[in-house]
């Protein structure tokens, strides 16, 4: 019998000074099986770091990701259906699941997060040099196994961006994120 996804709720707060954007979101994230609560959040990381401030060119929403391998862990589609955003969460081990994203996309973002990035990127960098809509970001494994202690079936959580510095709180600890920009479309967040 094949296991269940587990249902997670997070009301997030936004209040992303860097971009102009103050919302609140209701989510319903599905926890695959196989996927740890680390994973789970940066999902919501990439989520919160890439909601467009209206829906004009259609939702970002989260997608089938580890459960579907044709689909990005989000998404956001226009309303003629054309993919205006690809966001992967991890290390995709073959760079060519990348280059037909980025074929596919407006801009497609991914965020890396294991201790192993370092490796996997001086891998993967060269042969993914020719894609001009493509941004990778890291965030350090102790940041995201912070992140991980949030994790509750049912959250409310505050994401405020300043300057490049990120901090995503429940009201009884706060955890602040500095992305590394891998590679970026416009000047580095930090």
């Amino acid at each position: 019998m094949a296991l269940k996804s587990t249902i997670y709720k997070a009301q997030l707060q936004i209040a992303d000074m860097d971009r102009h954007l103050y919302a609140d979101h209701a989510l319903t994230l599905a926890r695959h099986p196989s996927e740890t609560d680390e994973r789970m959040m940066m999902r919501l990381l990439a989520f919160a770091m890439s909601v467009p401030a209206d829906d004009l060119q259609g939702a970002l929403t989260f997608a089938g990701g580890l459960s579907d391998t044709e689909e990005p862990d989000l998404w956001q589609k226009d309303l003629t259906g054309q993919l205006v955003q690809w966001i992967e969460v991890g290390q995709p081990l073959d760079e060519r699941r990348l280059i037909k994203a980025c074929g596919r996309a407006e801009v497609v973002r991914l965020w890396a997060y294991s201790s192993a990035v370092p490796v996997w990127w001086s891998s993967m960098e060269g042969k993914l040099s020719r894609l001009s809509n493509l941004e990778v970001w890291q965030v350090p494994p102790e940041t995201s196994k912070a992140l991980a202690a949030l994790a509750q079936r049912s959250m409310q959580l505050q994401v405020t961006v300043q300057d490049g510095a990120i901090w995503v709180g429940d009201g009884q600890s706060s955890v602040q994120v500095e992305p590394i920009a891998l590679r970026s479309l416009k000047p580095s967040r930090g």
